[in-house]
């Protein structure tokens, strides 16, 4: 039913608030009205914003996946080197202490080996695929040679001694005169020589 000046009269309401109530409800139906234009003007655009959107939802997926690849290939580096570096910490780690053990093994004093891990090269001792030593007797041999001074002797009673080290004909030699012997055997003896020159 629409709402006008007789039905309200008919209901009883006195003229002057009939007329108040129709202009009220005019005002709110042109109200209406002019929203309702705004929302068919704004339908009209939808398809064509939706259009815009997609298209750009597409651009910023395209880009997205370019810059997501990037950062993935970065990463992946980032990664792959790392895990070759902790990989090869790890086989070093486990070389230096096959190298320790044949140390203990040929007797050599455990308050020198830490000093002879320092100066001893890893990398001119070979070995297997279980990076275990390689030829360990010659290794073994090597270091009874080498590092004799820091073996202790074990006289036949029973009492250990420690093996002076050897003269060097009165010539005291510097560090860098040690570490520039280019005989290893001889350079590694010159170090047992003049062991309080490499705080050991």
């Amino acid at each position: 039913m629409s709402l006008t000046r007789n039905w309200l009269s008919a209901l009883g309401i006195e003229a002057d608030k009939v007329e108040e109530i129709i202009k009220g409800h005019a005002e709110t139906v042109d109200g209406l009205k002019d929203e309702l234009e705004k929302y068919k003007a704004d339908a009209k655009k939808l398809p064509e914003v939706t259009a815009e959107l997609e298209k750009l939802k597409e651009a910023v997926k395209n880009d997205r996946t370019d810059e997501l690849q990037k950062k993935y290939d970065k990463l992946k580096a980032e990664f792959d080197e790392y895990k070759s570096d902790v990989k090869g910490k790890e086989v070093q780690a486990t070389k230096s202490k096959a190298y320790r053990s044949l140390l203990k093994e040929v007797g050599v004093s455990e308050k020198r080996i830490d000093s002879i891990m320092k100066v001893t090269d890893l990398s001119t001792i070979d070995f297997d695929d279980d990076n275990k030593i390689v030829d360990a007797d010659k290794v073994t041999e090597s270091i009874k040679n080498e590092w004799s001074d820091f073996i202790p002797v074990i006289e036949k009673k029973g009492v250990k001694v420690a093996t002076p080290p050897a003269n060097n004909g009165g010539g005291t030699k510097t560090k860098e005169e040690i570490m520039a012997i280019k005989d290893t055997k001889e350079r590694q003896q010159a170090i047992a020589e003049n062991h309080e020159l490499f705080g050991f």
